[in-house]
């Protein structure tokens, strides 16, 4: 069958067989069907959807589109953990040291920025010097002698995904369960590793709007993740705000050393230490949460974790004391006397790409210094003329428009509002 078949038959909401769906991403993987094609086939699936089995089918060719990694020499089993991405989400930054330090290797595969989320690689590529493109070979060998490696996608490992993954980007294709379950997944398969810890985001800066849409697609990463032979662990968590208070690759990187000093937003430590715990739970370094919690702040508290992020950024080539910092500040104050009662994260997501934080479409290019700074959080009180955001950026374009559309993201009300919780399930 042809791949305008295979489009048409899923444009008009057949189901394809798994030969079909390993077909089409076999051919997109060597440039036998181009971008516009399988661009195509994205906006058919968006629309209409994958079942179970070919959700699974398309996890399965993903990663098997290339080579899998053995992970041979490593002592403990490996555990990943993987975020469905959201808006100040660079929990990965200070989670991967956190664990390795706790004694689980830690080989994280991550990706760059989606739509109005940002990616571990961009925030990594604002280091200076840092290589996240290390062969599959040089990340084992680094995981085997500090503990820990954080890599892009190989050239060998799931390459269909890699090309997908920027298509995606650029099409309008990201929210869709199966689009993402084999994005993330194929990864995670390709690596080789022993089990998986999600973070599945919900709410207004989320992929996954609102919690039953969280909840299945939670449902679909186990199913699919424990077919394929994966040990897994899913958490539902809040993105109804952005997370820590940090927007931006170089300062989220700052932010992350804060962490690591114990001296992090509340919000941004507490789930970092959530995710790293169910992460030595699965990988048998603790008996139980409470314990492995207890494991992780005593590695705070001792500078061993921030010692080991140390240790990769240096074992990766990076300059950590030569971070980037934006030449221009703009400061955005309350309107108005009340309480911060809600944002709209998705909207201060976009507010920040616009600045130079992400991508607006394949090509462009990322000033890694720019971002925000957030001073208030949901439930904070406000009188007017208070800090509300610090705006750093390079390029002076639109910043007026872009207070505006901040300011009209942040609600202010004149009760306090009720507070949701981190983690919902």
């Amino acid at each position: 069958m042809s791949v305008l078949e295979s489009i048409i038959r899923k444009r008009n909401g057949q189901k394809l067989s798994a030969g079909e769906i390993k077909a089409l991403v076999n051919d997109y993987s060597c440039g036998a069907i181009p971008d516009y094609q399988m661009a195509s086939f994205l906006m058919a699936v968006y629309f209409q959807g994958m079942s179970l089995p070919e959700t699974i089918a398309l996890t399965e060719a993903m990663a098997h589109s290339g080579k899998t990694l053995k992970l041979t020499g490593l002592k403990g089993m490996v555990i990943d953990k993987h975020s469905t991405g959201g808006v100040g989400d660079g929990i990965s930054l200070a989670l991967a040291p956190l664990v390795a330090a706790a004694g689980l290797p830690v080989l994280m595969m991550s990706g760059r920025g989606l739509g109005h989320t940002g990616g571990t690689l961009d925030k990594l590529a604002s280091i200076p010097g840092f290589r996240t493109a290390l062969t599959s070979r040089q990340a084992l060998q680094q995981v085997q002698k500090i503990g820990v490696a954080m890599i892009g996608q190989t050239a060998e490992l799931a390459p269909a995904d890699k090309k997908i993954y920027a298509l995606r980007d650029a099409t309008g294709t990201v929210e869709n369960i199966s689009l993402i379950c084999a994005s993330i997944l194929s990864k995670k398969i390709a690596a080789g590793i022993d089990g998986l810890v999600l973070d599945v985001k919900c709410g207004s800066g989320a992929f996954m709007p609102n919690l039953s849409a969280a909840n299945k697609l939670a449902q679909i990463l186990k199913t699919v993740g424990r077919k394929s032979g994966l040990k897994i662990k899913v958490l539902v968590t809040d993105m109804n705000q952005p997370l820590g208070k940090a927007i931006g690759n170089s300062l989220e990187i700052s932010q992350a050393i804060e962490v690591l000093k114990g001296e992090g937003p509340e919000d941004f430590t507490a789930l970092t230490l959530a995710l790293g715990a169910e992460m030595l739970v699965l990988g048998r370094k603790a008996a139980s949460v409470k314990e492995a919690e207890q494991i992780l702040r005593g590695l705070i508290s001792t500078g061993q974790a921030l010692d080991k992020f140390h240790c990769l950024v240096k074992a990766q080539g990076g300059k950590i004391n030569q971070l980037p910092a934006a030449k221009s500040r703009f400061m955005i104050k309350a309107p108005a006397a009340g309480y911060i009662a809600g944002v709209n994260t998705r909207e201060i997501g976009m507010v920040a790409a616009m600045l130079g934080v992400g991508r607006q479409k394949k090509e462009d290019t990322i000033d890694y210094s720019s971002g925000i700074l957030l001073h208030k959080k949901i439930g904070d009180p406000v009188r007017p003329g208070d800090l509300l955001a610090t705006m750093h950026y390079n390029k002076a374009k639109a910043i007026p428009e872009l207070k505006k559309r901040f300011l009209a993201a942040v609600h202010i009300r004149k009760t306090k509002p009720a507070l949701r919780p981190l983690i919902y399930r």
